[in-house]
């Protein structure tokens, strides 16, 4: 019986590392499903980022629903939303909680509703930083102050339908609120006024609507708060001017997951988006093109952009578990980290700087000084030596030649 084997080669698919070049310094706070606040750190230049410190215990109800953070340098505070109905105000440099506001009660169960969890949060800076400004589901919007928690204002942002998405602008004058069945709709802070509302879409071809659901939302430019970017449940990135009409002026629709997270670019014309499936991407909203992916892909939801003020480089975070820093030039990965829990937001801290110090003069001298007396002391100081291999073997035939001249007198004398 003959028996014929053959020999199969198998090709494995071609793979190329993604290289990760590091990030400038930076520092950034992470909060996740089970309560938990993280603070990543970069020190060096091109550094890679690690996690330096860790705020609480592992607690599901006080799972972190957004934060916000006003990096005064005087007197930064950062706030967080959690989901038993707390906002809680924390000092970011150590964790340390300020003070805890309680914004939505338990119900019977000792749980909050759904239509009561804290789906909106933004701690204002400067002049205004003893306050912040807390939403609802359900759309109970109001200011309270950081230092008692007493509300200074409040209106409800919606008359039915859900929110999902909020904005502050850059002067921290006006408000947009949306979600599921409500539509953009831009408030007036200081008087507490709705100043503009969206009108959805017209029907298709085939004379259907699309039903109002928007996810995620932001002013264009820190300029002009009349210009405002939201993106919907259908996968859209929608570009409302109030001045110009109550309807969209661009539409563009992006792959075929909805958009979770929209953050605007310091330039006033370009955003950033993220999805559900993990897609990342920037656009020009003057012409709604897109300018390109971000390279890498995310294996979960995008919940959080966060852009840093001075370096060109942004930072999400979503599902994954991972904390990701891109470049906002190249659209590459600078660095990842991974936190382990399910990411919910993520804020930049623009005020860190490196605190690696270099020695000054005097002290360098002063370390030389010190470094040319102990060589002084080491080469003054008795050192038993060893005898050479030559002067060991030496040494060995003279005590046998003397043992066997001894050997030879004894005979001698017997």
């Amino acid at each position: 019986m003959l028996l014929l084997f053959a020999t199969v080669t198998i090709k494995m698919p071609h793979t190329s590392a993604v290289e990760s070049p590091g990030c400038p310094p930076l520092r950034a706070l992470t909060f996740d499903v089970l309560g938990l606040g993280k603070v990543v750190e970069a020190r060096v230049k091109q550094g890679i980022p690690s996690v330096v410190e860790r705020w609480g215990d592992p607690d599901p109800s006080r799972c972190a629903l957004v934060a916000s953070l006003a990096d005064n340098k005087t007197k930064p505070l950062v706030a967080v939303g959690r989901k038993n109905g707390l906002v809680e105000v924390l000092n970011p440099l150590n964790g340390d909680v300020q003070v805890e506001v309680r914004i939505s009660e338990a119900g019977p169960t000792g749980h909050v509703s759904d239509d009561d969890l804290i789906v909106g949060l933004h701690l204002f800076k400067g002049d205004s930083s003893s306050k912040f400004l807390a939403c609802t589901v359900k759309g109970n919007a109001s200011l309270r102050s950081t230092q008692t928690g007493d509300a200074s204002a409040s209106w409800k942002a919606c008359d039915s339908g859900k929110i999902a998405c909020w904005s502050v602008d850059y002067s921290e004058k006006y408000a947009l609120f949306g979600g599921k069945g409500v539509e953009v709709n831009v408030w007036d802070l200081a008087n507490s006024n709705k100043i503009w509302t969206s009108k959805f879409p017209p029907a298709n071809s085939l004379g259907i609507f699309t039903p109002t659901w928007f996810t995620a939302g932001t002013f264009l430019s820190k300029d002009d708060h009349r210009k405002i970017v939201a993106g919907t449940n259908n996968h859209q990135v929608r570009l409302y001017d109030i001045a110009a009409q109550r309807r969209p002026v661009i539409s563009v629709d992006f792959r075929e997951s909805p958009i979770r997270a929209v953050t605007a670019e310091l330039d006033g014309y370009t955003i950033y988006a993220g999805t559900a499936c993990g897609d990342l991407a920037s656009f020009d909203m003057r012409t709604g093109k897109l300018l390109g992916c971000f390279v890498g892909k995310c294996c979960g939801s995008i919940r959080s952009i966060a852009r840093h003020p001075e370096h060109p480089l942004i930072a999400s975070c979503g599902l994954d578990a991972y904390l990701r820093f891109w470049d906002t030039k190249t659209r590459k990965p600078l660095a990842a980290v991974f936190l382990k829990q399910h990411l919910t937001s993520v804020v930049i801290d623009g005020n860190f700087t490196d605190e690696v110090s270099v020695a000054s003069e005097p002290d360098k001298e002063i370390d030389e000084q010190v470094d040319d007396d102990l060589e002084v002391e080491l080469e003054n100081y008795p050192v038993k030596r060893k005898h050479s291999n030559k002067q060991e073997v030496s040494r060995k035939k003279k005590s046998k030649k003397s043992k066997k001249m001894a050997e030879d007198l004894s005979e001698n004398m017997l």
